[in-house]
């Protein structure tokens, strides 16, 4: 089952992991527990990837780490 999530009041920030040269800008919203939305920053009208907290915890802790999963 598929709930949607109002995102019209979110806070936005650039991902640290983002080129800051204009390029490959990820921003995230850390106001849901639950999930972690992303989008792209050169396009913030566009689509929103809605990842499980856990599983965007997982990623993020694999690319510190230097593996990035597949």
């Amino acid at each position: 089952m598929r709930r949607s999530i109002d995102l019209s009041a979110a806070t936005w920030r650039k991902s640290s992991y983002s080129n800051q040269d204009g390029g490959e800008c990820v921003e995230v919203c850390d106001d849901f527990a639950a999930v972690v939305p992303v989008r792209d920053s050169k396009t913030p009208q566009g689509p929103v990837l809605v990842f499980p907290a856990a599983g965007w915890s997982s990623f993020v802790s694999a690319v510190k780490n230097g593996h990035p999963t597949a």
